[in-house]
């Protein structure tokens, strides 16, 4: 053992002596303070998410192995990489339980920080990084999705690229952009692909890196609450201290992972079929159910405007708002913010919850009136009223749900 400790020594030795990086790194490390209150908790989601973006890519990298971006042989390589590869299963099991993991994570993570106004100043490109970051991983999300190429995530994607096509002139070249086509074919399982494995993780990569320094430049924020009662217990070293506290929660994110993939072992279902009707059960991932749910309940029109194109833009607002938060929540001359703010984010985390809960439990009574959803998802997508796949999952759901 001793030999051992003499030789790893003599190689970070070696490698500190050609590069630096410990003596760059370490100081930065020991100078960087941690404050402890009783709000501290939610400091540890920042490192959570960092850990579970990096078990994505190592989990992903694993499956890339097998996988073949087309649709002849998607489905194909991931029914193999279960049945025959040791241990596939587990791997994609944790890759998919990880994925909703991180989803959950950041949504924690970005309402803890609107609640705590952590986005003040100076932390207002932190904020706009932060911001990005959570709208790359719904990307990730949404991309990921359609990979295995099985019907319901190929219904589920037809419905999704064909939201944005209700936009008036920029809406049609989205869609066709993110479908390579008019239709969801290959071409677009080559082209989420792509997006999957590598433009939307070295976008991720950046922001979090950059995420990071804001991070360390302007130190972890104080919520105004603890500043003004002055209730701070003084602050700990981020490492070793704060570093050895994340490691346990990476460590019970692990056991709940595993936990989740041996218990809930991801399925595949039955492989595409662009010409088959849209099987019953369809819904979106659960991030996505509260959008889904509220553009399923508005009407046809709203004053002589499209329901359809009403909430897309709606949604887009609420975005921007979310987006330009430090620079619209300005506080007063005394230094405190407007509580219209903190009742803002309440609302709309209430407002995500009642419809995401709605979106799995409503039952919705049948009509003899209706056609069947074999008639309406065999019918060509187009934009009238309400989108013909929008009525086909729409009519699945209602259907599976009675």
């Amino acid at each position: 053992m001793h030999r051992l400790r003499a030789a790893v020594g003599k190689v970070l030795d070696w490698f500190e002596d050609r590069t630096g990086f410990m003596g760059l790194v370490m100081p930065l490390a020991r100078k960087k303070q941690v404050p402890v209150h009783k709000h501290s908790i939610w400091y540890y989601l920042g490192g959570m998410l960092v850990f579970l973006f990096m078990l994505q890519v190592a989990t992903g990298i694993l499956l890339l192995f097998y996988y073949r971006p087309s649709a002849e042989g998607a489905f194909e390589s991931v029914q193999f990489l279960m049945a025959q590869v040791r241990f596939g299963w587990l791997i994609r099991s944790i890759h998919s339980w990880g994925a909703n993991l991180m989803i959950f994570v950041v949504f924690l993570h970005m309402f803890s920080v609107l609640l705590l106004r952590a986005y003040r100043a100076p932390r207002e490109l932190t904020w706009l990084s932060g911001v990005a970051l959570f709208a790359t991983c719904l990307g990730l999300g949404f991309t990921g999705y359609l990979l295995p190429w099985n019907e319901l995530a190929y219904f589920a994607t037809q419905v999704g690229t064909e939201i944005p096509g209700v936009v008036p002139v920029v809406g049609p070249v989205i869609r066709t952009m993110l479908r390579g086509g008019d239709e969801v074919t290959g071409a677009t399982l080559t082209r989420f692909y792509a997006l999957h494995v590598s433009v939307l993780p070295a976008i991720a990569f950046l922001l979090i890196s950059f995420h990071v320094v804001m991070v360390q430049k302007h130190g972890m924020s104080v919520p105004p609450s603890v500043e003004r009662q002055g209730s701070s217990r003084g602050s700990i070293p981020f490492f070793p201290n704060f570093l050895l506290r994340d490691f346990v929660g990476w460590l019970c994110a692990i056991m709940v992972l595993a936990s989740m993939a041996a218990f809930f072992p991801a399925h595949l279902g039955e492989k595409a079929d662009p010409f088959a009707p849209a099987p019953a059960g369809i819904k979106p991932e659960w991030y996505f159910m509260f959008m889904f749910q509220s553009l399923k309940y508005l009407p046809a029109e709203i004053l002589g405007i499209e329901g359809e194109l009403v909430g897309v833009l709606g949604f887009g607002l609420l975005g921007l708002v979310l987006l330009l938060v430090p620079f619209l929540d300005r506080p007063d001359d005394q230094g405190r913010h407007r509580k219209v703010w903190t009742w803002g984010v309440y609302g709309t985390l209430a407002f995500i919850l009642f419809l995401t809960y709605l979106g799995y439990t409503e039952e919705v009574p049948s009509s003899q009136d209706e056609p069947p959803a074999e008639a309406v998802s065999a019918a060509p997508v187009s934009i009238d009223g309400r989108s013909a796949a929008f009525r086909a999952l729409g009519l699945a759901i209602e259907e599976a749900d009675s």
